[in-house]
């Protein structure tokens, strides 16, 4: 029996946003306990050319909720940038978990085969085939994005590792 796209995909973004979600967790007790302002940590970087934490977190969901909804051919909600507390960062990831776990796995097989036009930048479109944009591109990016936030906690001295990051992997 072939893999289906859920499992293919979808699985391992849910088992990631979940991670996330939980790294959150720590990363606010550990703040606290070492006395780091919260503001300071959601806009650390990695590189000075690169995104900050908070938008490593919301680029995150937005490959994750896209996907879904790009490639079931389902209603996109808009999540607007406006993060900026720890709190609010849990609250889009339950909302892009929400969305994700609530696409209909049929929906998600039927999609497969045919073409997802998305944006490139704020006047171009790029279309490709859903699983080409489900494997070349959207799955990566979200990896990207979720490995850049837990890369800037590790680089900022936070106990995590990467059973943090696997999350329940083994429980699967």
């Amino acid at each position: 029996m072939p893999i289906s796209v859920h499992a293919a995909a979808f699985a391992g973004i849910i088992q990631t946003l979940k991670a996330l979600d939980a790294i959150l967790d720590k990363a606010v007790a550990q703040a606290e306990a070492r006395k780091i302002q919260p503001e300071v940590l959601l806009n650390s970087r990695l590189a000075l050319d690169m995104l900050p934490f908070t938008r490593q977190i919301q680029l995150t969901c937005d490959f994750a909720k896209n996907a879904a909804a790009r490639v079931s051919a389902g209603e996109n909600p808009k999540f607007p940038d406006e993060e900026k507390t720890f709190p609010e960062l849990k609250e889009r990831i339950a909302k892009t978990l929400a969305f994700v776990q609530s696409i209909d796995d049929t929906a998600l097989e039927s999609g497969i085969g045919k073409d997802v036009t998305f944006p490139r930048g704020p006047q171009q479109t790029v279309t490709m085939t859903a699983e080409a944009y489900l494997t070349r591109f959207a799955v990566p990016n979200f990896y990207f994005h979720a490995t850049t936030a837990y890369a800037i906690l590790r680089e900022n001295g936070f106990d995590i590792g990467k059973r943090d990051f696997l999350a329940d992997v083994f429980e699967a």
